[in-house]
């Protein structure tokens, strides 16, 4: 469909989708996905265009069981030249699990809240850094990078809505650890672009940071354009939508990376992914979840 693009001022002429599917779109999902069909789905990706696919996580399966298979997935993985493949650790075992299997880079997931810390990391607000430390120091020298997620910065089902300073306190703190890059998360997507802009405009150093958008009330794309316009240029997104968070019942899917490239190239933006294989993936992977693809670019395309 012939459209645009139709740029506009104070945007970035580049942006990186980090596309958080086979993990966080994953996670969440009650039946088991087999191995050669996440495999397949990372591969898919990469064909696409994709340069980071964050493709697993080396938490206990006790707590999320659709990603047991961790370690034979990387062993699976048809890794391609100039291709990230990033994994989630939770903790020193979880980082001792991915050296092991010669990972390249990590993250680590955070609370900006006391109770979300609590169900989620088991641990408190401060407390959740004496984990994390061991972690990013352990792995800056064995030459591994570190992202770091800050979930529920915006407001937080127990707690209400997430004080911007103790958003901006936890994420310094993280990037003064040696985290390279810190990803904002709106867990429960009640964001709003006035929102997104004080909290980004309140760190140092917006280059670094990167945004993780739900769309539990449709305010993703018009949040992610805010964030653009406050200096961001890296945006998490989910191949078809797809994911939640199993720790918060009211986070629904994330960002489609669909719609966002959609709403990407519309404005000029150079991303590197094609839009049809994209939406030919979700296709494919829909098919294979027993469910259509909540992506409305993904439903779009797929009539037309």
């Amino acid at each position: 469909m012939m459209r645009g693009p139709y740029p506009m001022e104070g945007l970035p002429h580049q942006v990186t989708v980090y596309e958080v599917g086979p993990r966080d779109g994953l996670q969440n999902e009650s039946a088991i996905v087999p191995v050669e069909v996440k495999a397949e789905f990372i591969d898919r990706l990469a064909d696409a265009g994709h340069r980071v696919i964050e493709a697993t996580s080396f938490v206990h399966p006790k707590w999320v069981p659709q990603l047991a298979d961790a370690q034979d997935l990387l062993t699976r993985l048809d890794r391609r030249p100039g291709v990230r493949y990033p994994v989630l650790v939770p903790n020193e075992r979880g980082l001792d699990r991915a050296l092991a299997n010669g990972v390249e880079e990590i993250a680590i997931f955070a609370s900006a809240t006391e109770t979300f810390a609590a169900k989620n990391l088991n641990r408190g607000l401060e407390s959740q850094f004496d984990m994390f430390e061991p972690v990013v120091a352990r792995a800056l020298d064995n030459g591994v990078k570190v992202r770091a997620y800050v979930s529920m910065c915006f407001g937080d089902p127990w707690e209400g809505l997430t004080p911007i300073a103790q958003v901006v306190a936890v994420g310094e703190r993280l990037l003064g650890l040696g985290c390279h890059e810190l990803s904002l998360g709106d867990t429960i997507g009640v964001g709003t672009p006035g929102h997104v802009t004080a909290l980004i405009e309140s760190f140092r150093d917006p280059d670094r940071l990167a945004v993780h958008f739900h769309d539990t009330y449709g305010q993703a794309l018009a949040n992610t354009l805010a964030a653009l316009r406050s200096g961001v240029h890296v945006v998490d997104a989910s191949t078809g939508g797809i994911g939640g968070c199993p720790y918060a019942e009211s986070a629904t899917g994330n960002l489609a990376t669909e719609d966002l490239v959609w709403m990407l190239h519309g404005l000029g933006i150079d991303t590197g992914l094609d839009l049809d294989k994209l939406v030919a993936t979700s296709i494919w992977l829909a098919e294979r979840l027993g469910r259509p693809s909540p992506s409305r670019v993904v439903q779009a395309l797929a009539k037309g």
